[in-house]
């Protein structure tokens, strides 16, 4: 069963918040006696506090601190699937920008504060469209009015071939240089494969942008489920910080620099 982090954070905030504040407001007051209020009642009432109140009030500013950096400003994520290779492999670590397309409500993803929209050739992290949860990766494609065409392996935006450079064959793939708007990355494309590897033409609609992952035989993307709605957008990845395969192996910082 996946967890959702960002709703568990925010309830454990509000309900530390609430306890510690109940506790500051209503429940102090009570547990004072006359006797008490001389020069040592601090004291007195620190050792007769609640242990639910004394773990509120220890971890409702920890949990405040985490909640702001992750929601507003910047968020760790682990990539899960090859999807994107050679852009990112299986283990790396990244950090996420969250206020690079606006501030945006934590769980709820309303945006209350625009800042930039996504571009070609972002990587971008969003919610699958079809659960509203689990986390993505993949590059945008396309943005609002654009005219998708995949076709032979081909990819085609607003009717013009988005060129791709020959770079190397690594069999079963061979790796290309593609140049989407400003950002030039690599690309994977399965030697030999035919039959349909998610052809089609699409249309993005407003408020909305198609994906498509670098590894593009391997990929499920906007080509299989459709386009991603603006609330789902979380944020643009901009640096791998640390790669670690598996809890068997030893981390590595060999891979750490910027996404491109």
């Amino acid at each position: 069963m996946d967890i959702n982090f960002p709703l568990v954070l925010v309830v454990l905030t509000f309900a530390t918040g609430l306890i510690w504040l109940l506790d500051v407001v209503v429940l102090r007051k009570g547990r004072r006696a006359p006797e008490q209020e001389t020069a040592n009642a601090e004291e007195s009432e620190a050792a007769k506090e609640p242990y639910l109140v004394e773990l509120s009030r220890s971890f409702f500013p920890v949990l405040a601190i985490v909640l702001v950096l992750r929601s507003f400003l910047v968020e760790p994520f682990q990539i899960p699937s090859g999807s994107m290779l050679p852009t990112l492999e299986v283990g790396d670590f990244i950090l996420v920008n969250k206020f690079a397309y606006g501030l945006r409500l934590p769980v709820a993803g309303t945006k209350i504060f625009a800042v930039d929209d996504p571009q070609r050739g972002d990587v971008m992290v969003f919610r699958y469209p079809d659960d509203g949860t689990t986390n993505y990766i993949k590059r945008v494609v396309g943005v609002p009015g654009d005219r998708i065409r995949y076709q032979d392996h081909q990819l085609f935006v607003n009717g013009e071939r988005v060129e791709a450079e020959f770079v190397a064959r690594l069999p079963p793939v061979e790796m290309l240089r593609e140049q989407l708007g400003e950002t030039e990355h690599l690309i994977f494309r399965t030697m030999g494969r035919t039959g349909n590897g998610g052809e089609g033409q699409w249309t993005v609609g407003d408020d909305e942008y198609f994906m498509m992952g670098d590894n593009r035989d391997n990929s499920n993307d906007s080509r299989y489920w459709g386009m991603v709605p603006d609330n789902m957008v979380v944020g643009k990845a901009f640096a791998i910080w640390m790669h670690w395969q598996s809890f068997t192996s030893l981390p590595s910082f060999d891979r750490v620099g910027s996404i491109d």
